[in-house]
């Protein structure tokens, strides 16, 4: 008797929601927007005068659950400069079919250099696609950027990038700017 009246109370919702307005989301056309803090696709940040905040520590890699991330260290010299700390990463990428966004990485970088954009279209034909490489995951230049590696332009010292306010290129970080 008690499984009757389980099929009559399933027919119920079924008939409930026959006579509902459908939901019909036009997305290829015009796709819904996502959420704010919406975790999607990572971005590597860039400083403001185009250096990489990423120095090469490898935490994010250590942090990810998925073994998703793969960062391969590389020394910063006088001459080739990346990042304004003694180490960049010569070698970044991001399995996308291994990554599950749980934001782990992000908490984990020292230099808030890792962020997850709003980007969801991942979709891909190929699995090899699905590994991003660093220049894929690189913010993009902006205007007053310019491309590494250069020399440190918003002070003289990495301290100058990790503690005081950005200046203007050209000028240390401690300098009066009139």
């Amino acid at each position: 008797m008690g499984s009757m009246t389980d099929a009559v109370k399933g027919f119920g919702v079924t008939f409930s929601h026959m006579f509902k307005k459908t939901v019909t989301t036009h997305y290829p056309e015009k796709p819904d927007p996502t959420a704010p803090r919406y975790h999607g696709r990572h971005i590597l940040n860039r400083y403001p005068d185009g250096l990489e905040k990423c120095i090469g520590c490898e935490l994010c890699a250590w942090a990810c659950p998925a073994d998703a991330i793969f960062v391969e260290g590389g020394d910063n010299t006088d001459d080739e400069r990346f990042s304004p700390g003694e180490r960049y990463a010569s070698n970044y990428q991001i399995n996308y079919a291994r990554c599950i966004f749980c934001g782990l990485c992000i908490e984990a970088c020292p230099t808030r250099s890792l962020t997850m954009s709003n980007e969801y279209e991942l979709a891909r034909d190929n699995r090899q696609d699905l590994i991003f490489t660093k220049e894929q995951l690189l913010a993009p230049l902006l205007p007053g950027m310019e491309q590494p590696p250069h020399p440190m332009r918003l002070g003289d010292t990495e301290k100058d990038y990790y503690l005081g306010a950005p200046a203007n290129p050209g000028t240390s970080a401690g300098a009066e700017t009139r």
